[in-house]
């Protein structure tokens, strides 16, 4: 991302950022409320858009619409706080879609694939059910599946557990953190300062817009440069 501008209206949510992520890199984004994390995940595939500057996913400009989007799409995996699976499809359906219609897979092989993925997240025994069946942590270990089957370049995840339990947080979080051992590259916005502590490779901190402070997260979580940094941490360990 280089020099992204983002307006809603009148406000400026996103001013002038540049973030490079590296292959295989974890980058957590943490912020207060109303910081324009979810907008700069979002704006990495598309999903909003943005006025100025450039995104570049693996040397391909962010196309604008139509099918080059489609296909860059398919190579950013996104998870979203509200699971957003199919309700009238099975999981198993749900993890094999992608696959068979946009990469063109045949559907035994889909299949495979995504019985693979499901053992892996822990819910290849749900694969019949439909969402509506399984609990939040269980939708959003599917959602993760879902999103692999694409095999994907990066891995988007937007506030993946702020709308679970919290009996269900760590559950997918296991999930997440054996994911960002394994090599993904993956942008995270998260609340969960545990994962940031643990999974990430590199802590960005963002307030009113702007890309405040970056970090590996021992040196953030115990030496924040930035007043707004330490105002955060500062709130979050005390309450």
């Amino acid at each position: 991302m280089s020099g992204v501008q983002k307006h809603f209206g009148d406000l400026h949510v996103l001013k002038d950022v540049d973030l490079t992520i590296g292959r295989g890199e974890v980058v957590v984004v943490i912020g207060p409320s109303g910081s324009g994390k979810s907008t700069l995940c979002r704006t990495i595939n598309r999903l909003e858009t943005y006025e100025g500057g450039s995104i570049t996913v693996d040397g391909q400009q962010l196309p604008e619409e139509g099918k080059a989007l489609a296909r860059l799409r398919a190579d950013v995996g996104m998870v979203f706080q509200a699971f957003n699976l199919f309700a009238h499809k099975t999981v198993l359906e749900n993890v094999t879609l992608g696959p068979i219609k946009v990469r063109k897979v045949k559907k035994a092989d889909a299949e495979r694939r995504a019985r693979e993925l499901l053992d892996r997240v822990g819910v290849g025994h749900q694969a019949k059910k439909y969402p509506a069946q399984l609990s939040g942590g269980q939708q959003q270990r599917v959602a993760i599946a879902r999103a692999l089957a694409m095999d994907p370049k990066v891995m988007l995840f937007d506030e993946p557990t702020s709308a679970l339990d919290p009996e269900m947080i760590n559950e997918v979080l296991e999930v997440m953190t054996d994911l960002a051992s394994s090599g993904m590259t993956m942008v995270v916005v998260t609340h969960e300062m545990g994962f940031a502590r643990k999974a990430a490779d590199r802590v960005v901190f963002m307030a009113d817009g702007e890309l405040v402070e970056q970090a590996d997260p021992e040196t953030f979580f115990t030496a924040p440069s930035s007043p707004r940094a330490k105002d955060f941490l500062s709130k979050l360990l005390t309450h």
